[in-house]
């Protein structure tokens, strides 16, 4: 999807912040997901991956303190695309998604966020959006290698890996 550069700090913000939260939700998800399949590796690493995002939004908020920023709707950054009313419901859905499934979701976001961000840092003219996207894009990158290596982990089939 292309975009028009980013032009203001606020708008960097405003983009930044409307990521952090989706990721922080669905990776609350997740964690309850795995968690309740008794899926304790993965439900760690949403969990950390999920505390790192709440920072990440968290920090985020405080430089947004005393600016304007406009406002970026939810559904552009969603993981799940939006589902008709005779859809599954989101819960269904994770009942049903294998461990593989829900981290491919997860990686394939982590990856969008990170190519946003790296394209940010590629074509804004602000100084500081600049910086503050090259800083996010670099984060983004760690969080694609966890997830890359939770997928490593996981078997063929996609269910849990045989731990000793």
């Amino acid at each position: 999807m292309t975009r028009e550069p980013i032009r203001s700090v606020e708008e960097f913000l405003a983009h930044a912040l409307a990521i952090e939260r989706e990721a922080m939700q669905r990776y609350r998800e997740f964690q309850a997901c795995f968690a309740e399949r008794e899926e304790d590796m993965l439900a760690g690493l949403c969990n950390n991956l999920a505390h790192f995002e709440e920072r990440h939004f968290e920090q985020l908020v405080e430089r947004s303190k005393g600016l304007t920023l406009p406002v970026i709707p939810g559904y552009a950054y969603r993981w799940l695309d939006a589902r008709s009313p005779e859809a599954l419901p989101p819960e269904s859905f994770y009942r049903i998604a294998t461990p593989r499934h829900l981290l491919e979701i997860a990686l394939a976001a982590e990856h969008r966020a990170r190519d946003f961000f790296d394209s940010v840092a590629r074509s804004a003219d602000d100084p500081q959006v600049v910086r503050m996207a090259g800083e996010m894009a670099r984060e983004e990158d760690e969080h694609v290698a966890w997830v890359s290596r939770a997928l490593d982990y996981l078997p063929s089939g996609g269910g849990s890996p045989d731990l000793p």
